[in-house]
């Protein structure tokens, strides 16, 4: 007997899904780091920053969730980013690092597309819940595949801003700037994502139905 069709999240759902991380990795360090910059200096904001990384931690350990591997390494690269910075005085080194970084993600993605285990299938069930014996069917491998190469396009285009921006303006015009330009490319890059998801899998799987309004 066939098993029941796999039921792809639609994207209001997806996007309802992640919006908290958005918020919370996202907006929220770029926030905190403003106002730190604004009313402390320099040093300040990059304590600010620091600060509210592990508050973030601590706030998930003390609610009982999860708190990611991705969360804790970002810590600890954040903490020696920060102790540099505050050791040198140099803004320009505490943004380098994250700017070399998008581009080794960027080199990440490449060397596991071509090693043939695509990075792209590790991260997206993060953002949506997927089945083993979808993930392992030829038409998602394909998928993370050739998704695996857009975020590496979409990672070197990020790096590739950030530096110029760094090298070119303020501080904080180039947190603002790098910031917007980085969720307007990975905006594109997961709305690509999603509608090449749902191309890939035509006929394999099924769609979530929308709520029936009585």
């Amino acid at each position: 007997m066939d098993s029941a069709p796999y039921l792809i999240p639609r994207v209001g759902s997806l996007l309802r899904h992640a919006a908290p991380r958005v918020l919370e990795g996202v907006v929220a360090p770029v926030a905190v780091f403003l106002a730190g910059l604004h009313y402390l200096g320099l040093a300040g904001a990059i304590a600010a920053g620091l600060g509210y990384c592990y508050l973030l931690i601590v706030w998930r350990v003390a609610t009982g969730r999860r708190v990611p591997g991705v969360l804790v390494l970002g810590a600890v690269s954040l903490t020696v980013r920060s102790v540099l910075a505050l050791a040198t005085g140099s803004a320009f080194v505490y943004f380098l690092q994250p700017t070399l970084g998008t581009a080794l993600v960027a080199a990440a993605f490449l060397v596991s597309a071509g090693a043939g285990r695509p990075l792209a299938g590790r991260l997206a069930r993060d953002f949506c819940p997927i089945p083993d014996e979808v993930a392992d069917g030829a038409p998602m491998r394909r998928f993370f595949h050739q998704i695996t190469l857009l975020w590496a396009v979409t990672e070197l285009a990020i790096a590739a801003i950030a530096m110029w921006l760094l090298l070119s303006q303020s501080v904080t015009v180039f947190v603002v700037s790098r910031q917007a330009a980085s969720i307007t490319l990975t905006g594109v890059a997961i709305g690509l994502s999603v509608e090449w998801f749902r191309r890939s899998l035509r006929g394999h799987v099924a769609f979530a139905p929308r709520p029936v309004r009585v």
